[in-house]
């Protein structure tokens, strides 16, 4: 038996049988017969193994190993297993096995013999034990204890890593999901880094985290390409581990095929008509929704909006909401439902309030605020707010000694209250904006120019936004403010004790420069203006625009006054059921559906671990903002308020758009905050960047230099605190915390709704 055939090369004919050579140095051999770049090597079989063994001690193993290594070329050597059962689309192994790299050619026998002793390691038992139903799969060498050996030559590695031919979270076969890190790959695979990541899409390269700048968009786009011709070769999608050396070339150092890929992720809306994740509770949900949260409290809060809307209407008007992929949607009324609407209510009740709470405030505000605002506001003031808290107060003694059906109906309750309040919410605070299209509308027409002509450069000719600007007398933050609407997370006074207290705060908002310059840009206005008929109604426009600008926040600061009750509901409900061996943990309660919310339920735990990780995996989606057509006659309306806010339509090549929320200019270093549980990273004089904030976001404001939000519109949270704090905000941009990476150079333009980046 020849040399070469004993120890047979990399891309050699008897290197490519899997039975024999093992999965990885087959795949490996394979692609190096193709022609792809293989760092040279050669395959020690466990036949070729025993037979170098029995030769006499002149022409053994040690020899054999470095006469095969001098013909792959001058080390050091990878000497790493390669079993039979690996890298199966069922049985990775990954990581199983031993590697041992930088090996000179005189150590090569002891780390060959060091790697086949690890095909006996305990672990690998194991992990063959869960995987009888691949038992077929595994071939002689494996089922008979032995292994195959790879030894090829190290890379000289500026970087190396890990690339996905499909996105392992979305299943998305256009995406190649690149990692990589500096020097070798172990780092990476072992978990210990986590890397710089790009994702390339048509050839296209996206930096997506990580901080170093390690990879340039060019090497990214070539290490994608030879993996999508790998993906293409073998037939189906690949995990590939890569190194790019000091001269610039791309080396493939493994290829298997990529295990549990979800299938592609498909955003398709729940129904017909128009879905928007951005409205009403999606404002107030930056992440997806967890299962007992959507299957209890949104339909209960939906169901008491709807019938607090119906009753004022004097017709049934159901918004309806769902979830795709995890993420809540909300669908308007469809146009086909609004004469119905319009026309079906008890003596014209429903076309009444149409046209005097929803379109009169964008062209009358102070006629709306007079005719039934001011009136709907006095009842959430005497009556909604008040039975909001008389509940809240007297079911909480009540937790200890209830029952699970008492438990229950104290959460229905607190919902029921909870979908009244967040209907007052949408009648009078919603007028907020469509009021601020009022006072946008009287600024371009009487002021922008004026402004602009007399001082150019000062706050003045800012934009209308201004005038809205330092306004709020409200705590910055309460004990029951959430930081996201879903009862999974704390609330503020959970996370900071100190302000659990009822009725304690976090102290006022501290006094702006936002309020100095709305109170400098008023007296500019009023001297435009002074001796026209025209001061008179900026001063009516003014007071009422400003009016409900407060009241949307202060509504907005007690709608979640229930959450601290409801978790404490939830609490008791997880105990009982974990208590009862229903589920494994208390806080398991959440990943479990309303029919498992009673002692006779059987074990939800498999339910449970199933639920927690699409949910997990569902919270890194970027979800879109909208599905389904917009009605052309309709359109977007927060679009186009957002378009005519705009201090210009000129906006810079390559920019990421949204909606301009909050006026100025700031340069700064970007840091995505997914939660709270990163609030303590972010430092003064970053730009904030998450997919929406709420109340309990408000302290992250005070050091930020500007703010950029995935969802949101001109009347979100992050838009009013913005305005209150004197910094520059662009909400909506869809997909920001996406785009954008924690360390990346960027300014905001809070006038123009841009966010321009000044790193790759």
């Amino acid at each position: 038996m020849s040399e070469d055939i004993l120890f047979p090369p990399l891309g050699h004919p008897a290197a490519l049988a899997r039975e024999t050579v093992g999965s990885k140095a087959a795949a490996l051999s394979g692609l190096a017969a193709a022609g792809f770049p293989v760092p040279a090597g050669f395959v020690v079989t466990g036949t070729a193994l025993a037979a170098a063994r029995a030769q006499d001690a002149g022409a053994g193993l040690d020899g054999a190993l470095q006469a095969a290594a001098r013909r792959a070329g001058s080390g050091p050597y990878a000497v790493r297993s390669s079993a039979a059962a690996e890298d199966l689309p069922g049985a990775s192994f990954a990581g199983m096995y031993e590697s041992y790299l930088n090996v000179s050619a005189p150590d090569l026998a002891a780390a060959v013999e060091r790697c086949c002793d690890a095909a006996t390691a305990d672990r690998i038992r194991a992990y063959e034990s869960s995987l009888q139903q691949h038992r077929d799969d595994l071939g002689p060498a494996q089922a008979g204890g032995g292994m195959a050996v790879l030894v090829q030559q190290m890379v000289d590695a500026a970087a190396a890593g890990v690339a996905f031919t499909a996105n392992p979270l979305t299943g998305d076969r256009s995406e190649t999901v690149i990692s990589a890190v500096p020097g070798l790959g172990e780092s990476l695979v072992s978990g210990l880094q986590t890397g710089e990541e790009w994702i390339v899409r048509t050839g296209l390269p996206v930096h997506a985290r990580g901080e170093d700048g390690l990879l340039s968009a060019e090497t990214a786009t070539a290490v994608a390409a030879i993996a999508g011709r790998i993906g293409r070769h073998f037939g189906c999608p690949q995990d590939i581990e890569w190194a790019v050396d000091r001269d610039g070339h791309v080396q493939i150092l493994q290829a298997r095929p990529m295990t549990a890929l979800p299938d592609p992720v498909v955003w398709e809306p729940p129904g017909k008509g128009i879905w928007v994740r951005n409205f009403r509770l999606g404002e107030w949900l930056p992440e997806p929704v967890t299962p007992l949260f959507m299957d209890w409290l949104i339909p209960r809060i939906d169901d008491a909006f709807n019938g607090t809307l119906g009753e004022t209407l004097g017709v049934a008007a159901p918004v309806r909401s769902g979830v795709v992929n995890g993420w809540y949607y909300l669908s308007p009324p469809s146009p086909t439902s609004i004469p119905r609407m319009l026309f079906g209510g008890a003596a014209r009740q429903s076309l009444s309030f149409f046209i005097n709470a929803v379109l009169r405030p964008t062209f009358d505000p102070a006629g709306a605020d007079r005719t039934i605002l001011r009136g709907l506001e006095g009842t959430w003031r005497q009556d909604c707010l008040p039975a909001y808290k008389a509940l809240i107060d007297s079911s909480r003694p009540a937790l200890p000694a209830a029952t699970m059906p008492e438990l229950i109906s104290i959460v229905d309750e607190v919902a029921r209250q909870a979908g009244e309040y967040l209907w007052f919410i949408s009648a009078t605070g919603g007028a907020a904006w469509k009021m601020e299209v009022a006072l946008g509308r009287f600024w371009r027409r009487h002021l922008a120019g004026a402004l602009a002509s007399a001082a150019p450069d000062s706050e003045n000719a800012m934009g209308y936004q201004v005038l809205l600007g330092g306004l709020s007398p409200l705590p910055a933050v309460v004990p029951h403010a959430v930081y996201s609407l879903d009862w999974y997370h704390p609330t503020a006074g959970e996370r900071f004790p100190s302000h659990a207290e009822p009725g304690g705060t976090s102290g006022p908002l501290p006094a702006t420069v936002a309020a100095e310059r709305r109170t400098i840009t008023e007296a500019a206005c009023r001297a435009v203006l002074r001796g026209t008929p025209r001061l008179e109604k900026f001063e009516v426009l003014l007071s009422v625009a400003q009016h409900y600008a407060i009241l949307r926040e202060e509504q907005a600061r007690d709608f979640t006054l229930g959450w601290p009750l409801l978790r404490r509901c939830a609490a008791e409900l997880g105990g009982r059921l974990h208590d009862r061996g229903i589920i494994a943990a208390p806080d398991d309660v959440y990943f479990v559906t309303l029919d498992a919310l009673r002692t006779d339920a059987p074990p939800q735990q498999d339910a449970v671990s199933r639920r927690r990780a699409d949910w997990l995996r569902q919270r890194k989606l970027a979800a879109p903002l909208t599905l389904g057509k917009m009605p052309p006659l309709l359109g977007n309306a927060f679009d186009r308020i957002a378009n005519s806010a705009r201090s210009t339509r000129n906006l810079p090549g390559g920019a990421i758009v949204g909606h301009p929320a909050s006026p100025g200019r700031a340069m700064g270093r970007v840091r995505v905050v997914d939660g709270p549980g990163e609030f303590a990273r972010f430092m003064p004089g970053e730009v904030l960047v998450a997919r929406v904030t709420a109340p309990a976001w408000t302290p992250l404001f005070t050091d930020a230099a500007a703010v950029v939000t995935d969802g949101g519109n001109l009347a979100a949270h992050a838009s009013l605190i913005a305005r209150e704090y004197g910094i520059p905000a662009v909400v909506g941009t869809g997909n920001a915390t996406h785009v954008l990476r924690t360390g990346q150079l960027v300014t905001v333009d809070g006038n123009a709704g841009t966010i321009e980046t000044h790193e790759g």
